[in-house]
């Protein structure tokens, strides 16, 4: 029996007390079973009706989306049809288009009415086309030259950051195709010929009517990276897969990197924003990955233990001054067992000693400095070849700990993290490496081969150093990120789309799954652990075979304005509640993101209205859509596109600036 206390249901029958007494008549007995009769009928129907409805929800809330063109910021409608007991929720929305439209020669107006009221984020001055915040040649000046800290980041105080968007620069379009765009990249992109002029000689880049071809070449390999590339493949293997992370320190236009890829070597070029004139922004455009940054009094924003291979041609990084602070700072970034690898002054210096301009004695004694350095930090000297020579990391400390009881040599750091990678002071001591149980161990856990290694159980998880991160929750992520993944691309057909995007970032990339899963199509993924980020997983990062890098949102990015074709954005806002404003980190979001690029947002829904209020500021194609798992959940996802727009012509700034 239920008593009074049963929860209420609507379709449950009215309660009957069998304490409750009832006098009826023969009278009233026929008129209830008429009225049974005709509400049978009534409740039939509305049974009826209430299944359709209910079915036509479920067959909207599982069906695909569809996008096709559109040119106006799109926002959710929601109609209800009301069904006895039952309200379904139907959505309908105008498509976003995901395709490129500026590969010619078109050009767009920046401007468009606002409504009255509403926010708006006007184009900053066309001279900020290629703004670098934290890089800014200005503010550098007011820095130390020595050690180079005044190329280091140095990032605007709030109440400097811009409130406004950087135009790309009048005539920019799309760039070519990977992998075409290896070889080319479109003048009006990056309006800079110094390098044509500069490195003539050393086949860098040529200017051929409205675009740059790069040759392939470097100062140290004027017949091109290939060629150089298969050198050092004679001298160490580039082809077993055992090596597909690599560090490109002053890294030019970034071939060596570019020619890697073909050999499924995977690099990070990097150099400081220098006298070069946009160097990292030529391997940007290239479709080739590469960071601003440069070896000063701070690490370098990666973890240890991180790069196979890491490479210097005629850096011109002083390695053997400052105690050796550089070369220690790439011992701790290499791998147990990894290589780096030196052409240029000082190798083969006998031969070259003229045409550097130097004299023999400074040369010679450049190199022996060198080579006690490497050799106290127990490198063994591979070989020396022609231009090329190759030192390699030990694979443990074992053989190299008596050394440092028994002479004056370098000593081991204290106690640190020595994945600690952002505004950290460099050392002047020996990172040590992980405890082994014997000499013939890999420090910190062997790696699978590439491209096992992709989705082989990273080191730091199967030894527990990662908290709160287990191989089963390892593994569940990697299959999560494989459904999310393919979720996306039926929101954004181009994402699944040859050549629609080539350079990816990943805004919090926790264990790489979103790069992991899209490691078949021809784009790469710089992915970023926040500094803000509950737990490090940089490091796994880098076993998987992927690349990234520390940041704080809360600053500027090291990069040129346009380096991403699309961008992806999870709990980024849930993370910096609190922390800074999300209009700033928007706003960088906008600088780094090219022309006509995407952005996919996942966070809680209340969250993501917020976005869109902005992004619609920013003038970007925005879209609200349901999480892949149904339209219960109260994540979702915003998709949004960056509308193309530039600085306006020459002549129009000459106008402007008239009247």
């Amino acid at each position: 029996m239920r008593g009074s206390d049963s929860p209420y249901h609507p379709a449950s029958k009215p309660f009957k007390d069998s304490s409750s007494t009832f006098t009826t008549t023969t009278r009233a007995a026929k008129l209830v079973t008429s009225w049974k009769k005709n509400n049978m009928y009534s409740f039939a129907f509305v049974t009826f009706l209430c299944c359709l409805c209910y079915l036509l929800g479920v067959w909207q809330h599982t069906s695909t989306p569809r996008f096709s063109a559109t040119s106006t910021t799109t926002l959710i409608a929601t109609a209800t049809t009301t069904c006895p007991n039952i309200s379904i929720t139907t959505t309908s929305t105008a498509p976003l288009d995901f395709a490129t439209h500026h590969a010619a020669d078109e050009e767009l107006a920046t401007s468009s009415a606002v409504p009255q009221g509403e926010k708006t984020y006007p184009p900053c001055d066309a001279k900020l086309s290629e703004y670098t915040p934290c890089e800014d040649g200005a503010r550098s000046l007011k820095f130390k030259r020595h050690r180079l800290i005044y190329r280091e980041r140095h990032c605007p105080s709030k109440k400097e950051l811009l409130k406004c968007r950087v135009p790309a620069p009048y005539g920019y379009k799309n760039p070519f195709k990977w992998p075409v765009s290896r070889d080319y990249v479109w003048y009006n992109n990056v309006p800079h010929k110094e390098l044509t002029v500069e490195k003539a000689v050393q086949n860098w880049i040529r200017f051929e009517g409205d675009r740059f071809r790069f040759p392939g070449g470097g100062t140290m390999f004027p017949s091109g990276a290939d060629a150089y590339i298969d050198d050092i493949g004679k001298l160490i293997n580039l082809k077993d897969g055992s090596i597909r992370t690599a560090i490109d320190t002053g890294c030019g236009v970034a071939s060596w990197g570019a020619y890697l890829l073909s050999r499924n070597v995977l690099t990070i070029s990097f150099a400081p924003r220098d006298t070069h004139e946009a160097q990292v922004q030529f391997a940007l455009e290239r479709g080739v990955p590469a960071l601003i940054g440069v070896l000063a009094s701070k690490r370098i924003p990666y973890p240890s233990r991180a790069f196979d291979m890491a490479h210097c041609s005629r850096c011109l990084i002083p390695w053997a001054e400052y105690d050796g602070a550089y070369l220690m700072e790439v011992d701790r970034v290499l791998r147990p067992g990894g290589y780096w690898i030196l052409s240029g002054p000082p190798i083969r210096w006998k031969k070259y000693w003229k045409g550097w301009d130097r004299t023999r004695e400074d040369l010679n004694a450049e190199q022996t400095k060198i080579e006690k350095v490497a050799s106290s930090l127990c490198w063994n000297k591979l070989v020396e070849k022609d231009d090329i020579a190759i030192w390699q990391k030990p694979i443990n400390h074992v053989n190299c700990k008596p050394n440092r009881k028994l002479s004056q040599k370098l000593l081991f750091c204290p106690a640190q993290d020595p994945d600690r990678g952002w505004y950290t002071a460099m050392d002047t001591c020996l990172t040590p490496l992980p405890e082994v149980s014997s000499s013939q161990e890999v420090a910190g856990g062997d790696l699978p081969k590439w491209p096992k290694r992709l989705n082989a159980i990273p080191p730091r998880i199967s030894r527990g150093t990662i908290q709160g991160v287990t191989a089963e929750k390892f593994m569940k992520d990697s299959e999560l990120w494989k459904r999310r993944v393919s979720y996306y691309k039926t929101v954004n057909n181009q994402l699944g789309q040859q050549g629609r995007y080539r350079n990816l970032l990943d805004m919090n990339a926790n264990l790489g799954g979103f790069a992991a899963a899209l490691v078949d199509d021809p784009v790469w993924v710089m992915n970023v652990v926040p500094v803000e980020a509950k737990v490090n997983t940089l490091g796994v990062i880098y076993e998987r075979g992927l690349i990234g890098t520390y940041q704080s949102w809360c600053e500027a990015m090291s990069t040129y304005p346009r380096t991403y074709d699309l961008v992806h954005a999870d709990s980024i806002f849930t993370l910096y509640e609190d922390r800074c404003e999300m209009e700033d980190i928007l706003l960088e979001m906008d600088r780094i993101l090219r022309p006509e690029g995407s952005v996919i947002f996942r966070d809680d829904v209340d969250v993501l209205v917020k976005v869109k209020r902005i992004t619609d500021a920013l003038k970007w194609d925005s879209q609200i859509v349901d999480h892949e798992d149904g339209p219960l959940e109260r994540e979702k996802l915003l998709f949004a596109v960056k509308l193309y727009w530039t600085a306006p012509s020459a002549n129009n700034q000459q106008d402007n600036s008239a009247s």
